[in-house]
């Protein structure tokens, strides 16, 4: 606890006290108090200031930086390193996926000024990590590890020093949310120690569920694949510091669809005017789980980014469409004649349906051919009256929601 109060000092100036307030919406739905803890409202839009500021400030002060610092992030680490670099006037050199939104390049940039370079390397985090320790080795240069590194983690367990600080009653729940481990080890490290009763729950997207993996199997576990979608928090392995702290305090590891956190997003955006980015939103999503056990509990909720690209919209509200059972995709036999896709239109779709996504081409004379067809329905309950009347009419051919290789190239 004291390198942790001696990082809260480290940290005063740099990063914001940030709100803990209380969600009306939120509460009501889940019949508790649940409070937001807003990190979404940092100098760079995350709670990863906390931890790369304290380790790269600590090297500095011990006079370990001689050639620079170098890391690999998805986005939020590397402007917090950014920040850190441009406050102390140090080289850095950033590897982040080629996938990066380019709302978070531009971000690092502006915040390194002349002191950043950046470097676009493979497709998710760990590959560009890969690339960023080689060259760290190569060029005898620092390397900050967004995560496994007991100076990140005390840097991102002031978050939890201000929580408590914040809070004027006990916390029955805390929604972490969980890539790397990094924050999560740090909140496990001062509720243990200051509010061992708060029931601590992880919460990861089912696509990068490496904590959740690790934790089940009793040791730190490598995924094969994992979906990037998240991308502040798709890691195919945790940290081993992390791991090791986090496996015997963890109440419950959860992990959410994606599609229920682009909806989760897209509700705060709506109903809350907050800009979240997937990762900011996974503690929100995790509530729904919790639905029986929250009922008269007060809980927060870590808000860990807003670092969203606008263009990253339509995605998130296909992914959203398609989770609440809304957006459907066929393969649908059309009759090579005048007048088919009208008749389809007539006497197949219900008045409140509405085709999104039409691709059809004439290859040859037969008497049918196939086009790909989305659908938006306007409820659940719709999707099965839509079918029978594909199939009544002889349209049904396919259908390729259940068929993932299909649907990742049309989201």
């Amino acid at each position: 606890m004291e390198r942790i109060r001696e990082a809260q000092h480290t940290l005063r100036g740099i990063a914001e006290q940030t709100p803990l307030q209380q969600n009306l919406r939120l509460s009501r739905k889940y019949g508790a108090e649940v409070f937001l803890k807003r990190e979404d409202l940092q100098p760079v839009r995350s709670y990863k200031i906390r931890g790369a500021y304290n380790k790269i400030h600590s090297l500095h002060r011990e006079g370990k930086i001689r050639n620079g610092v170098v890391c690999a992030s998805a986005g939020n680490h590397a402007q917090g390193v950014a920040f850190a670099c441009s406050r102390l006037k140090i080289r850095g050199t950033v590897f982040m996926p080629v996938t990066t939104p380019k709302q978070k390049l531009e971000q690092v940039a502006m915040f390194g000024e002349q002191y950043i370079d950046i470097r676009l390397h493979g497709d998710t985090f760990d590959a560009a990590k890969a690339a960023a320790t080689e060259f760290a080795g190569n060029h005898s240069a620092a390397f900050i590890h967004p995560f496994d590194d007991a100076r990140i983690i005390e840097g991102q367990a002031t978050l939890a020093l201000e929580i408590l600080s914040q809070s004027d009653r006990k916390i029955d729940y805390l929604f972490v949310p969980v890539g790397g481990g990094g924050l999560l080890a740090g909140m496990v490290t001062v509720f243990s120690a200051l509010s061992p009763e708060t029931k601590i729950v992880s919460v990861e997207p089912k696509g990068a569920a490496s904590m959740k993996e690790s934790l089940a199997s009793g040791q730190n576990t490598k995924l094969e694949e994992i979906d990037s979608f998240v991308d502040g928090a798709a890691v195919q392995r945790v940290g081993e510091l992390p791991f090791d702290i986090c496996r015997e305090a963890v109440s419950h590891c959860m992990a959410v669809e994606e599609g229920k956190v682009c909806e989760t997003l897209l509700e705060m955006y709506n109903r809350e005017a907050m800009v979240l980015e997937p990762a900011g939103a996974l503690s929100v999503a995790g509530l729904e789980s919790f639905h029986e056990d929250l009922r008269g509990k007060h809980a927060v909720c870590i808000i860990s980014g807003s670092n969203n690209d606008i263009t990253r919209m339509e995605e998130i509200k296909e992914r959203a469409l398609l989770y609440k059972g809304l957006k459907h995709y066929f393969i649908v036999r059309f009759p090579q004649r005048p007048g088919a896709l009208k008749e389809f239109v007539l006497n197949v779709l219900g008045d409140t349906d509405d085709i999104t996504f039409f691709e059809y081409t004439k290859k040859n004379s037969r008497e049918k051919s196939s086009a790909i067809v989305g659908i938006e329905v306007a409820e659940p309950s719709h999707f099965k009256i839509l079918t029978a009347n594909m199939k009544k009419m002889g349209y049904f051919e396919f259908y390729l929601n259940h068929s993932p290789a299909v649907m990742n190239s049309m989201i």
